[in-house]
């Protein structure tokens, strides 16, 4: 199995029906869920799944709720959308990726997060808000990974997505 980066070829459709709403005031909800070397989860991702979703002290099945900190953007060719931080508080788990999905129906995939290397953590786990960004339909993007030790421990999901 692989966990390969790429926005999911279903929300690209999804999104030019009309289906997403990323706006700071949607009533839609978007979660990230974490996932073991073992998930399968590409462009081809259609929905969530809990098939090897990681487990375990301080992780939820579903993944945390994101939050949209302000009104999707762009600079120069690339639109970008910002999350605010999410954090598993005191998580005890092992992840080698993550699927942002909407929640919902039958819960459609958005993008799918490779974090390169398999991510263990006994200390909390934050996304940082500017993941992803470029979200409709252009580079995700974010910055260097952080380099202090303490942040270091959370560095599972600094990301970065170079294709479409």
């Amino acid at each position: 199995m692989a966990i390969t980066q790429a926005m999911c070829t279903s929300f690209k459709v999804a999104l030019l029906d009309g289906e997403m709403d990323f706006s700071s005031d949607t009533s839609q909800t978007f979660k990230i869920a974490l996932y073991t070397s073992a998930a399968d989860l590409s462009a081809a991702t259609t929905v969530y799944s809990v098939t090897n979703e990681v487990s375990g002290t301080g992780y939820t099945a579903g993944g945390n709720t994101l939050t949209i900190a302000a009104n999707p953007a762009s600079s120069g060719t690339t639109a970008f959308l910002d999350f605010a931080d999410t954090t598993w508080t005191d998580a005890t788990i092992t992840a080698r990726g993550a699927l942002i999905y909407k929640v919902g129906g039958t819960n459609p995939a958005v993008a799918v997060l490779d974090f390169g290397a398999d991510k263990t953590s006994g200390r909390p786990i934050s996304m940082p808000s500017t993941l992803p960004r470029a979200l409709p339909l252009a580079k995700l993007s974010t910055g260097a990974m952080p380099s202090s030790r303490a942040k270091r421990n959370k560095a599972a999901c600094w990301l970065s997505i170079a294709r479409c």
